[in-house]
């Protein structure tokens, strides 16, 4: 089933979420239809947060950044993302290495894309959706995406890293996506969009 994604300014975008245990009831449901939503939204990851719920639960599937390397020049930052589709579930994170800049988008965010600076390496433990235990280490695309889903169940949105000036500039954008004034082609939820009587 498709779900709608929670948009910006709705209080549970900036909620920690928390852990679940392997008997959450209806664990198995709630991941295939956020695998539907995902992909119904032309997404590469997904959140529990930005369906509206508070829980350490994100889902990755990056091979369309894979498909765009096999197209185009060979990317570094690309390897091993063919069949790259993850479940991560209570996931902890470690960074290192340099920064570097990559501009990224948001589902809950539509329409705003912006640099963001974040550490080239991550180490993850996680376990996956049969509860088995993970630990990884990833660099390049792979890394970036799960930093910027692992930043939704901490509530920190990819906005949050620009700095103050940037912010102010996109304030009336980010107001608007709030209200719903957005062109989006995917089922969302607006926290300050006025009911029609």
């Amino acid at each position: 089933m498709i779900l709608p994604i929670v948009a910006y300014g709705d209080p549970v975008l900036k909620q920690e979420g928390e852990e679940i245990e392997k008997d959450y009831e209806g664990l198995e449901q709630l991941i295939e239809n956020m695998w539907e939503t995902m992909y119904n939204a032309r997404g590469v990851g997904l959140a529990a947060p930005q369906i509206g719920k508070s829980i350490r639960l994100f889902i990755v599937d990056a091979s369309p950044f894979a498909d765009d390397a096999a197209e185009g020049e060979p990317d570094p930052k690309a390897e091993g993302l063919e069949g790259f589709k993850k479940v991560f579930i209570n996931p902890i994170i470690e960074e290192e290495g340099e920064e570097w800049a990559f501009e990224e988008g948001c589902l809950s965010i539509p329409t705003v894309r912006e640099d963001v600076y974040r550490k080239e390496k991550i180490t993850i433990t996680y376990f996956d959706e049969d509860f088995n235990f993970h630990e990884e280490t990833y660099d390049g695309y792979a890394a970036r995406i799960i930093q910027h889903e692992y930043d939704h169940i901490d509530g920190i949105l990819f906005t949050d890293h620009l700095s103050i000036l940037k912010k102010r500039l996109l304030n009336k954008k980010l107001t608007n996506i709030a209200k719903g004034q957005v062109n989006i082609d995917y089922r969302m939820r607006f926290p300050k969009q006025k009911r029609r009587k």
